[in-house]
């Protein structure tokens, strides 16, 4: 990621950005504090130094369009992927309905806070606009979220100059942890998904062999 960083430069940090908001977690995050790192000037031989405010808004940019893409997949297309594949993640559209009015009570805080968490940040435009969070509320938080996410990190790496491999290596330690985390919180919700899917399939043949 470094040598992509240091010959793409500001495309490589927007590439990054925008991909990493809209579903793909890419590690975006040390590609932000790495900008940041190379803004500073203190990495040999990456000859003319970023400027950390244009690392910034090319960082932000790229997040704002790449949670807008995720946005529109999940409002768009949401309820379509899951007729076809819903049986398979194990979704309804009953599922659906309840996301959409859990966003409508509660969506703010989820856009503008689980922006500030790796893993989970990459996910959070699919799922307000499968929730189909009202746009301007999700745009607003986004930009909220996106601006405030990229300043901190970017002037974390600009901050630290060439001392960054350290937090890297706390980073990579910190990263082996919450993939820890997420494969246990993956299989307590496939098996809590797996029950309700079940029940509510059961109730649906019960209803219609009442009906006939």
């Amino acid at each position: 990621m470094e040598e992509f960083l240091k010959s793409a430069g500001y495309g490589a940090i927007f590439a990054l950005s925008f991909i990493s908001a809209m579903g793909l977690p890419v590690g975006a995050e040390l590609a932000l504090i790495y900008g940041g790192v190379l803004a500073s000037g203190q990495v040999p031989g990456e000859g003319k130094p970023l400027q950390l405010a244009v690392v910034i808004i090319v960082a932000v940019v790229g997040e704002v369009l790449g949670s807008a893409a995720g946005y529109s997949i999940g409002r768009f297309g949401g309820r379509t992927l899951v007729d076809r594949v819903g049986k398979y993640v194990l979704l309804t559209h009953k599922d659906l309905d309840r996301a959409e009015a859990w966003f409508a009570r509660r969506g703010e805080p989820v856009v503008l806070f689980g922006r500030l968490i790796p893993l989970l940040r990459s996910f959070v435009s699919f799922a307000a606009g499968l929730g189909e969070m009202a746009l301007a509320k999700f745009a607003l938080f986004t930009v909220i979220g996106c601006v405030v996410w990229c300043a901190a990190l970017c002037s974390l790496g600009y901050s630290l100059g060439g001392s960054y491999k350290h937090v890297l290596n706390a980073f990579s330690f910190a990263g082996y942890v919450l993939g820890a985390l997420a494969v246990v919180a993956v299989v307590v919700v496939f098996w809590h998904r797996l029950r309700a899917y079940r029940t509510q399939r059961a109730l649906g043949d019960a209803a219609a062999e009442t009906e006939v």
